[in-house]
């Protein structure tokens, strides 16, 4: 069964005694909500805080902690990382894969990626794969053949089995932190295809349990809109997850 998820990443921000107010805010404010295992929250803070939030989250059926990044080893002299081995150990459940300021800032390509990818499914940790093309990409209109090239070179090396436990994420780099927000019909048309990928790839059980999530200004105003097309599932939420009631808000959209 598809899942609906929205899931706030919050990139690097809050300091730790803001970390634990904000998501006993939202689990607070949640206590009357409709998740259920079809509906689920997701926490991605820094991963300095990850213990302490999964310690929260694991006390709730439906709200669980992500981690921002993993190492594609499991252990070893790789000073700074953090292993999909560890992050489980806290009682985290999730890591984002690729998102794009990881591949911009830290220059982490597709193969690296792939690698990432089967280390957190080895430790039973599920990826949030995140793919999205820039401004200038769409508008000499190689959009669908940038995404083609993330999922194919990130995610395509897995058996269908593997694959099943993979969650996507659209995230179009133009519109993250800009302010500006794909029209629900372009965020509608690349999930789309995004789904029709996986189904040649894998055939329509597969991609009809996929979860893919829209990333790039979603909010409170534009939330339920964006969540009411057909192959929109949910959401990875920047900013807006780092303030409790626009993030709920979010979330009753689902």
């Amino acid at each position: 069964m598809r899942k609906k998820i929205v899931a706030g990443n919050w990139k690097m921000n809050k300091l730790q005694n803001e970390a634990k107010k904000l998501v006993n805010q939202v689990v607070a404010l949640l206590q009357n909500s409709n998740l259920s295992d079809n509906k689920r929250v997701i926490f991605s803070p820094p991963s300095i805080y990850l213990e302490g939030v999964s310690l929260i989250t694991n006390k709730e059926a439906f709200i669980h902690s992500c981690s921002q990044n993993i190492y594609s080893e499991n252990s070893g002299a790789y000073t700074g990382e953090l292993s999909a081995e560890m992050i489980k150990s806290v009682g985290c459940e999730y890591t984002l894969v690729g998102h794009s300021e990881r591949r911009a800032l830290f220059y982490e390509t597709d193969i690296i990626l792939a690698k990432k990818v089967s280390s957190a499914l080895m430790q039973g940790v599920t990826p949030i794969f995140c793919c999205g093309e820039l401004l200038a990409e769409r508008n000499s209109k190689k959009h669908y053949d940038i995404i083609k090239a993330q999922i194919e070179g990130g995610l395509f090396h897995l058996t269908e089995d593997e694959f099943s436990n993979i969650i996507i994420a659209y995230e179009p780099v133009w519109a993250i932190g800009t302010g500006k927000t794909a029209s629900s019909n372009q965020a509608q048309e690349m999930h789309a295809f995004i789904r029709g990928l996986v189904t040649a790839k894998y055939g329509n059980i597969t991609s009809d349990n996929l979860t893919i999530l829209y990333g790039g200004s979603c909010n409170p105003a534009n939330a339920a809109e964006l969540f009411s097309c057909p192959d929109v599932d949910g959401g990875l939420i920047g900013g807006a997850s780092l303030v409790a009631e626009d993030f709920v808000k979010i979330i009753a959209a689902l």
